[in-house]
């Protein structure tokens, strides 16, 4: 059993290892303080089409601990929608791992930072007690200070708060093919969103598995009422169209948590991270987010530590982060992505050749240019907004 000192991480992807890492790091006193529940045991494979933006690996880098894995290098983005296609190559904005090599490697450099790794015990409980929480396992109870959540889209920490599950859910089904005549450029991560029959997209990205270049393709399907979608026929009739076989390929299906405007992420002793507390619901990009997360909440604690920043704030921290902005801004555009606004938003995306590219520079980490974004934004709202009127005018009429 564990003194009241230690900080419990329920989760080893990466927002707990970043969350574990960053402490320690930036707490040398916690080493073999910081133990990390794993309820598998590494190498484990952990469905996801792998996509690293920039500005996770910069966090990483940071802190000593980029894993060095086989990747396949991004360089761009390209988004097909219904009236055409986009690109835009900035170079250099993130890699596809994956997340079986990914999330070992970062539980290697964890293990060599000091954290305490446990593998192999899943938790079934969490349970707040006058000072700190007691963690029940499989293997028995854990006693600790802080206890963080970052076990994933089915979290039980975040049960165990007495939370929902959220309205923002999505279901993703992936395959791995060998490359096709009509694939983009390998350097680039694709998109589709040109399929008006649900909210969401289909995806291209290189991968490599086992030293082979590969194609991860997949559908994400964003629920946003009780709309029944058949992922599995809507790859299917994709994959068909290029000349591939659902039925030859290991289908991955999975589940995502999407963030939310008024959502609780901290209850006394316990807080929420990675998508235990939701990632962007639009695009159900994860991992970059996740190690934001890690080390945000890392910062946070070491606050609470030294200066006693109070952990029922953690909520108002994250909203008020680069991080929580980010989600907040995402989440108030479904309607603008996945709505009403859709046609809209695709055609300006398709006349406005900079907005791809500052999509680019964020999705990397890179420097942007704020005069230009405020700008973009601001032709935006009015395209949208002349769109509109000109529409209600000419249905009055």
């Amino acid at each position: 059993m564990f003194t009241d000192g230690d900080v419990i991480i329920v989760g080893g992807g990466p927002a707990g290892l970043t969350a574990a890492i960053s402490l320690v790091r930036r707490a040398p006193r916690l080493r073999e303080r910081v133990v990390v529940l794993e309820g598998a045991t590494y190498p484990r494979e952990k469905y996801c089409a792998g996509a690293v933006g920039g500005r996770g690996d910069q966090i990483l880098r940071t802190l000593d601990a980029s894993p060095n894995v086989p990747c396949a290098p991004i360089d761009g983005i390209s988004l097909k929608v219904e009236g055409g296609e986009v690109a835009a190559r900035v170079g250099g904005i993130g890699r596809v791992v994956r997340r079986i090599e990914f999330d070992h490697a970062l539980a290697k450099l964890a293990r060599a930072a000091g954290v305490r790794l446990v593998e192999g015990t899943r938790v079934t409980d969490v349970i707040t007690r006058p000072k700190g929480a007691r963690v029940e396992t499989a293997h028995g109870a854990l006693d600790a200070a802080i206890v963080i959540g970052a076990d994933g889209v089915g979290s039980t920490v975040r049960k165990a708060m007495g939370l929902t599950r959220g309205a923002w859910r999505a279901q993703v089904l992936e395959v791995d093919t060998p490359p096709v005549a009509s694939d983009r450029e390998r350097a680039f991560i694709h998109f589709d969103a040109s399929d008006r029959r649900y909210p969401g997209y289909s995806w291209d990205f290189p991968t490599v598995f086992h030293g082979d270049e590969l194609v991860c393709r997949g559908v994400y399907h964003l629920r946003m009422g009780d709309e029944v979608v058949d992922i599995q026929a809507l790859l299917a009739e994709r994959l068909a169209a290029i000349g591939l076989d659902l039925a030859k390929c290991k289908n991955k299906r999975y589940a995502e948590r999407g963030f939310e405007l008024d959502g609780e992420l901290g209850r006394g002793p316990i807080l929420l991270i990675g998508e235990a507390a939701g990632i962007d619901p639009i695009t159900g990009e994860g991992i970059a987010q996740a190690i934001e997360y890690g080390d945000l909440v890392a910062r946070f604690l070491c606050e609470h530590r030294e200066r006693g920043a109070p952990l029922h704030t953690w909520t108002e921290r994250l909203r008020g982060s680069r991080l929580g902005r980010d989600l907040l801004v995402r989440t108030h555009a479904i309607p603008a992505f996945y709505a009403a606004a859709r046609p809209r938003v695709e055609r300006f995306l398709l006349r406005n050749e900079h907005a791809l590219r500052l999509g680019c520079q964020h999705f990397g980490g890179l420097p942007i240019e704020r005069v230009r974004l405020a700008k973009l934004a601001a032709q935006g709202a009015v395209a949208l907004a002349a769109e509109g009127l000109s529409r209600a005018f000419g249905e009055r009429r």
